[in-house]
């Protein structure tokens, strides 16, 4: 077996170099590239570059790649396929994939009595229609979100969005009828009880921002993805669903980037045992290919009427393909319980860093979606600068491991790596990882 770290050129390599010099005069500076690497191939947790230099992944396209890059139950899926169709749209011909794959997603999802599907392309475009069908399930304008939140880059996704930049700054108007409420940060909250002061502010609102009688939706990623792996009280979910019980208030919860078994458990909300209303899926559901969806309560995704919702491509057969062998391979290497055998590792690891280093301010997450929290001291707690994180994170790549930043000061690092990665390669990841933390924690700050 090809090792999964082997740097043989500096980086960029000669030819990553090259590449990405061509890339600079045809493709628009917003696709701002993140690694300084051309992938050439990627297999599991590994990803090999142009130049022939080996990194351990853990950034999994984002939180896409669940089952790893090239999984070969999702490549045999999809060769299957290629040669029976590509297209048709669902609503033209349908086809028995999109049906199958309906039906096994709602087998799994914790939503009591009668329930359906309808499948879309990104994460943002299963929002947009999450929101829609609550307003033509309530015949009602508005709709509540987060601080922190992150739901997409189309209009309504990205008026739900909370970070300015890069996502909203220069980008207004938004869409209107839209409203913010808090979102319990246990590390930064100074209330005695966050859940209670969260819960309290969003009641408020409906005194001084909206009625609650105009409210379609709440929205909710059931832990913030980009807005830094933050972890809500048991206690905040639980009052979300008793606050859209109460007024007849669909409840969305986003699970784009928590679900798929990434905190340990299928989706993210089954910590809580709250039932959503809707949940948004995708990323990993499809191993790659662009597919999400939106599932619920079959009254609710029933108010919307034939055309108001879908897309040509969405739920395309190669992506319902892939999302049924991903579905396979979950069962089969039971996934779920490996994300909580990685999470225990990851954060007694991330644990031992924040009780050592005073760079470290908090370690949170659940399952494998786990955190660091930098700060420039513990005591203060000031986010470290981007600038340092990014160099930290530099020195990652260097090393031959690639992990990603969140959070609304971009001072978390976040971990997205495969649910299949071999423990030894889990291993060699966190001593990296370690490594260069402790090395910046002796460097002096400020």
């Amino acid at each position: 077996m090809a090792p999964t770290i082997d740097l043989r050129t500096e980086l960029p390599g000669p030819r990553s170099t090259e590449i990405l010099a061509r890339k600079q005069r045809v493709i628009a500076d917003a696709k701002s590239i993140y690694l300084p690497i051309v992938i050439d191939h990627a297999h599991g947790v590994a990803v090999t570059d142009v130049d022939g230099n080996t990194f351990l992944d853990w950034t999994g396209g984002i939180g896409c790649l669940n089952v790893g890059h090239t999984n070969e139950a999702v490549s045999a899926a999809l060769h299957a396929q290629v040669d029976r169709f590509l297209h048709t749209d669902f609503t033209m011909v349908p086809y028995e994939s999109y049906i199958e794959l309906a039906e096994r997603l709602l087998a799994r999802t914790p939503i009591d009595g009668p329930k359906k599907a309808a499948f879309f392309n990104s994460g943002a475009e299963a929002v947009e229609n999450a929101i829609k069908i609550a307003k033509l399930a309530t015949g009602r304008p508005a709709v509540i979100c987060f601080d922190r939140a992150f739901h997409g880059r189309t209009l309504m996704a990205m008026s739900l969005t909370s970070k300015q930049h890069p996502y909203k700054a220069g980008l207004g108007p938004f869409a209107p009828e839209v409203y913010r409420a808090p979102y319990p940060y246990p590390y930064r909250d100074e209330s005695a009880d966050p859940a209670a002061a969260a819960l309290a502010g969003l009641r408020g609102m409906f005194n001084t921002h909206v009625a609650a009688e105009q409210v379609a939706a709440i929205i909710f990623e059931p832990v913030q993805g980009e807005g830094g792996f933050v972890v809500p009280p048991v206690a905040w979910v639980r009052g979300l669903r008793e606050i859209a019980d109460a007024h007849g208030i669909v409840l969305i919860a986003d699970e784009v980037q928590s679900g798929f078994g990434r905190t340990g458990k299928m989706w993210a909300i089954e910590h809580e045992e709250v039932d959503a209303d809707l949940v948004t899926v995708g990323k990993s559901l499809g191993a790659g290919l662009p597919i999400s969806g939106v599932v619920g309560r079959a009254e609710i995704l029933d108010s919307a009427p034939p055309g108001s919702i879908g897309g040509t491509y969405g739920g395309n057969p190669l992506a319902c393909a892939a999302a049924l062998a991903v579905f396979d391979i979950f069962e089969k290497e039971k996934l779920v319980e490996a994300a909580g055998r990685i999470g225990q590792r990851v954060q007694a690891r991330f644990d031992a860093l924040r009780d050592q280093l005073d760079l470290v301010g908090d370690s949170r997450g659940r399952g494998a979606m786990r955190a660091v929290e930098l700060v420039e001291d513990q005591s203060s707690r000031r986010p470290l600068p981007a600038a340092t994180v990014r160099a930290i994170l530099d020195d990652c790549i260097e090393r031959g491991l690639v992990v990603i930043k969140a959070g609304i000061h971009d001072n978390v690092i976040r971990t997205l790596m495969p649910l299949t990665i071999p423990d030894a390669d889990l291993d060699r990841g966190l001593v990296i990882l370690s490594e260069v933390l402790t090395m910046w924690d002796r460097r002096p700050r400020g």
